[in-house]
């Protein structure tokens, strides 16, 4: 598949993403308590990776996004991989999506984002729900332009900028991507009307506003409640189709260092959704293969 055929695509109708990668690979009894995360298995255990990907084609996703957000070549270089070997394992994440397409029994296309995480997602201690790391445009820039180019590299339909919980990093992103001939979606993390850093969201997503590469802009990693809301601002801002994967709407308690409350992502909230703008829909933290199934049904009965 190309970036021109994504995008055309996605001006036709509506996609739908996969779920949450990590839970997927902790279900499969994978431990991921290290602050490498799901890229910890780019290197250890790659066929885990595929069968995570498959697992989502297989209930109905149209696009993987790869489990490269928390690969870094600074995270790699912490557990002694060397600048070659973290560019390798990093593409590799987009061969292992493409991998998993392979496999899948459908004739429908499927498509590989390449996701890159924030720069707090390299910290390893939360700092992506906050943002205000303390470096400038130009710095996050150029911590985040290696590894935008070791994926442009391996090919992917889309890179996913996603989590992002800063309009200060999600500039940097825009101008890391720049000239890279692959198209993006920018994915503001947010709570209720603001970025996680506390910006107005009409503000956030203007920064995209202008960037051709940004094909899509939007919301992720967030309570499911906020989406509609956050839709309506980026399309009306940014005149773009608008991406949404919310998390499941449990909340992690960091002192219990487990999952509180109930699942509140509904296939109901999907046609909303659609309403708003949003033409790539799916699920983040929490969301899995049979939570994708039903909102690929719900996505196609609002499209019959």
């Amino acid at each position: 598949m190309s970036g021109t055929g994504f995008t055309d695509t996605l001006a036709a109708g509506t996609l739908v993403l996969d779920g949450g990668l990590s839970n997927q690979l902790a279900a499969a009894g994978h431990e991921l308590g290290d602050e490498l995360w799901s890229a910890r298995l780019l290197a250890e255990r790659p066929e885990a990776l595929v069968e995570a990907h498959l697992a989502y084609f297989t209930a109905g996703a149209d696009v993987a996004i790869t489990g490269s957000y928390q690969a870094t070549f600074e995270g790699f270089a912490r557990r002694g991989t060397g600048r070659a070997e973290a560019a390798r394992l990093i593409a590799s994440s987009v061969d292992l999506a493409r991998a998993a397409a392979r496999r899948a029994e459908t004739a429908r296309p499927l498509w590989v984002a390449g996701s890159v995480g924030p720069y707090g997602a390299m910290l390893a201690d939360g700092s992506e729900y906050g943002g205000r790391y303390g470096l400038s445009v130009a710095e996050l820039e150029r911590f985040h332009r290696p590894r935008v180019e070791a994926l442009v590299a391996a090919g992917p339909d889309v890179l996913a900028l996603e989590t992002v919980p800063d309009a200060l990093e999600a500039a940097a992103l825009v101008r890391a991507v720049r000239g890279s001939g692959v198209p993006a979606w920018l994915s503001y993390t947010i709570t209720g009307d603001r970025t996680r850093a506390g910006q107005p969201l009409e503000d956030a997503f203007a920064v995209a506003a202008d960037a051709d590469e940004i094909i899509a802009v939007g919301v992720n990693c967030c309570a499911p409640a906020d989406v509609r809301h956050a839709v309506e601002v980026a399309v009306r801002v940014t005149g773009r189709p608008a991406v949404a994967y919310p998390n499941s709407g449990e909340t992690w308690d960091p002192a219990a260092r487990a999952w509180t409350g109930g699942m509140t992502l509904r296939p109901e909230l999907v046609p909303g959704w659609r309403e708003a703008g949003a033409r790539l829909i799916g699920g983040c933290c929490r969301v899995g293969p049979e939570t994708i199934r039903s909102m690929t049904g719900a996505v196609a009965r609002g499209t019959s």
